[in-house]
């Protein structure tokens, strides 16, 4: 597991009062200091994370040395009012159980507010926002040279050395990187065989995971190399691991996570022995904000190109349309829903107009929310899997940014 806290210098948080403390917020641009879990805290699970007695919301967040820049909501950009008034219905529980959120434009981050579990020195546990993480890692391998562009198109299997293709399926070698970057690999496992796999948990350390896949999935074709949202990012994680020096959890850590001076997070790792890929990682909703800095930015991080913005232009873009009929966290203003590399995109309105939005998503609540031509940036954390997100932010946010 990668896990590092840096829990110290502990404050007395001052918080603004939840619900007598509004029009006080509206006032002021600093009350106190953002909630810090402590040392005892971050020994627990999130689920046993006590709530916070009062929100904290803060329209003018402070410089914690993290390399984000600060701004003021209003001075800096965006409607104070509309995003305060939204603040307060979150903090009297009338969209969901949010954890965090976090607004910046134009590089600076404007907003920051605490509720429920949120912490701003806690990693909130990420779903399948992971998935987003781990294909900017195969990105640095791209930008560093152990693959090319050109590779994405090549079998997948061929990066693998240590696996018995006379085993494989039919049509295991029609499956790309390109493919299962974007959920299409084919493979299609049943769920008694699943069961199976977690009963001999042994036999898939290492890439003996990839082969017992490539061995029991239903035969690979044109027709099963569909969207289907399943464990393609395990293949990916596999490649990176296959073709960096040293595992792919050291390459993640000092290639990404550390020039991006993200030092206080969780990885897990999965059954094959190597860093997860799909979901188990923890970021701080900073830190979150700073893998959307990278995407906005085009795979700079301080002037170094830490992905090759081919590569993130792909990540970031409408490869094709899901479909709406399963609209992930949208609502009335959301539509045209498509997949990128492990980024969803979707339409959201406002007024007369749509803005391209694409985010990175995780299951219950973690959103990195980029409108490229707002310049705006939004990050959610949250337990609640039946809040519309995306929703929210074009009814909510946008106006503020717009009008």
């Amino acid at each position: 597991m990668i896990m590092t806290l840096k829990l110290k210098n502990w404050l007395t948080v001052a918080l603004l009062s939840g619900l007598g403390g509004f029009a006080t917020a509206s006032t002021v641009e600093k009350s106190g200091t953002a909630p810090e879990a402590t040392a005892a805290e971050a020994e627990l699970s999130f689920r046993d994370i006590p709530y916070l007695e009062k929100a904290f919301i803060d329209v003018a967040p402070a410089r914690r040395k993290d390399g984000l820049k600060v701004g003021k909501l209003g001075a800096d950009g965006g409607n104070k009012d509309k995003i305060l008034k939204l603040a307060q219905e979150i903090t009297d529980g009338q969209h969901g159980k949010f954890d965090s959120m976090l607004i910046a434009h134009r590089g600076k981050l404007l907003f920051e507010s605490y509720y429920l579990r949120g912490r701003v020195n806690l990693p909130h546990p990420q779903a399948s926002a992971t998935k987003a993480y781990t294909g900017f890692a195969l990105g640095r391998t791209i930008q560093l040279g152990y693959l090319s562009m050109a590779d994405l198109d090549k079998p997948l299997v061929s990066f693998l050395k240590d696996l018995d293709p006379t085993k494989f399926i039919d049509g295991a070698e029609k499956i790309t990187l390109n493919q299962a970057l974007t959920m299409r690999s084919g493979i299609r496992i049943s769920d008694e065989q699943e069961e199976e796999f977690e009963k001999n948990p042994s036999q898939l350390n290492g890439q003996s995971y990839v082969q017992a896949y490539l061995e029991h999935s239903a035969p690979i074709s044109q027709e099963s190399q569909s969207f289907l949202y399943q464990n393609d990012p395990m293949l990916v994680m596999q490649v990176i691991e296959a073709v960096v020096p040293g595992t792919a959890e050291a390459f993640i850590k000092n290639e990404l996570l550390d020039k991006m001076g993200i030092t206080t997070y969780g990885w897990r790792t999965d059954v094959s022995g190597l860093t997860t890929s799909g979901a188990g990682s923890s970021m701080t909703s900073r830190n979150m904000l700073k893998w959307g800095i990278l995407a906005k930015n085009k795979g700079q991080w301080n002037g170094e190109q830490l992905i090759p913005e081919a590569f993130v232009a792909h990540a970031t873009s409408r490869i094709f349309y899901t479909g709406d009929e399963d609209f992930h966290y949208g609502g009335k203003d959301t539509s045209n829903q498509g997949y990128g590399y492990y980024w969803w995109s979707a339409d959201l309105k406002h007024g007369n107009k749509s803005y391209f939005t694409v985010s990175a998503q995780g299951g219950w609540g973690q959103f990195i929310i980029l409108v490229e031509e707002l310049d705006l940036m939004v990050v959610f954390t949250a337990h609640d899997n039946d809040t519309p997100y995306l929703q929210i932010t074009a009814e909510r946010i946008l106006p503020a940014f717009i009008e």
